[in-house]
């Protein structure tokens, strides 16, 4: 297909809709994102970029943004929350030094897949709220919450949990309360804070921080196992004593932390299925909007620039729009399946209780004496993956 002059349609300035509107755009492709925000911005904290997702970054030409904005990830530490014993420690700078994993502000890295995207030619236009998507016979028609009804050539939907894409290719699906919620904050970083990654375990219940912004910011995210139905939401906050309640038995350290927060964000952590139909009549979806996942591996954005450069390519390729569809879904459909898998299993890892963890942290602690390298050496088909070769 030739994407010069080919006219795309991208819902959603975020990680996944910067990202592939400055690929299309680099094929030649015309490429109009719409946003439904006044302004570029994002909500929540901290993420993490490794090396899958790097190469995608270097590939769309924001290589020397990427290192300039990310703090450079030196190690992945598991610690024990209520006795804070290194169960297992994986040194990222010895152990594959070639590798670019690093530790960014949301906002950092949309803010330069924004410019990526605007010096590329594209064209972002905010105030954009989709109400519906209406597939048929004809070009996809998109109506706004203003109620203005456009047709367009071929419309992408990078439009999130919620995405009205994914809706109109796959139907309204229920998703599932995990009984997990989530905590998030940021802080001032304490002076001398080490680029690593900490999680600290307990019995249903995790801590993760890492730093940000060249260590002036601590990035805290907190999970507990819970009955109780939270919202699917970035935007609710909730009372800091529940948080501090909740991991009152973790290390003076942490509770250090969860000491200075005042208004958290929480949301509830929800298992939505990996779509069935990812494209159909002249419409497809990418990241979040296509295969949520939970956020215990870290590879939500970092699948997002995948999908981003692969659809692209696969455009640029097929002979038709449909045929370059149909290819972008076969080539990412088992690997996005066995991240999600991988995701959800580290969240029930995390939360081990009783005999169970006793063992697992002994079995962790012997790797990490004898066989260091060996633990992250089983996600070499993670890390390792380039989508841009």
């Amino acid at each position: 297909m030739v994407l010069k002059g080919q006219r795309v349609t991208v819902i959603g300035a975020g990680i996944a809709g910067l990202a592939l509107a400055r690929a299309l755009a680099m094929k030649g492709a015309a490429v109009t994102v719409l946003e439904q925000a006044p302004e570029i911005r994002e909500v929540g904290a901290g993420l993490q970029i490794t090396p899958n997702g790097q190469r995608v970054l270097a590939a769309l030409g924001l290589g020397a943004e990427f290192e300039r904005e990310g703090l450079r990830t030196e190690a992945v530490e598991l610690i024990d929350g209520e006795t804070g014993g290194v169960v297992l420690k994986l040194d990222l700078l010895r152990q594959r030094p070639s590798d670019h994993f690093r530790l960014f502000h949301r906002a950092d890295l949309i803010s330069v897949l924004a410019q990526g995207a605007r010096d590329a030619g594209v064209e972002i236009r905010l105030l954009q709220k989709i109400d519906s998507v209406t597939l048929g016979q004809t070009r996809p028609l998109i109506r706004t919450a203003q109620g203005a009804e456009t047709e367009v050539d071929l419309l992408i939907g990078a439009d999130g949990l919620h995405s009205k894409v994914r809706e109109a290719l796959n139907g309204r699906i229920a998703p599932f309360f995990t009984h997990q919620v989530a905590w998030r904050a940021t802080l001032p970083a304490e002076p001398g804070i080490r680029p690593v990654a900490q999680v600290f375990m307990g019995e249903g219940r995790h801590v993760v921080s890492y730093p940000l912004r060249g260590g002036r910011l601590r990035n805290i995210v907190a999970v507990e196992e819970r009955r109780r139905w939270a919202e699917e939401s970035w935007s609710l906050t909730d009372d800091p004593l529940a948080l501090r309640i909740a991991f009152e038995d973790f290390v003076p350290e942490v509770r250090g932390w969860l000491d200075r927060i005042e208004r958290p964000n929480l949301w509830g952590l929800f298992r939505h299925p990996v779509a069935e139909r990812w494209h159909g009549q002249g419409a497809a979806i990418l990241g979040d909007a296509a295969h949520p996942t939970l956020p215990f591996l870290a590879q939500g954005a970092n699948m997002a620039l995948e999908d981003a450069w692969v659809l692209a390519s696969c455009l640029s390729a097929a002979g038709t729009p449909e045929a370059g569809l149909i290819a972008y879904q076969d080539r990412r459909l088992a690997r996005v399946r066995k991240i999600v898998a991988a995701a959800n299993a580290n969240a029930r890892n995390y939360h081990l209780s009783g005999i169970r963890r006793d063992v697992a942290h002994i079995g962790l602690k012997l790797v990490n004496r004898f066989a260091p390298s060996a633990m992250l050496g089983r996600f070499d088909w993670l890390y390792g993956h380039d989508v841009t070769a």
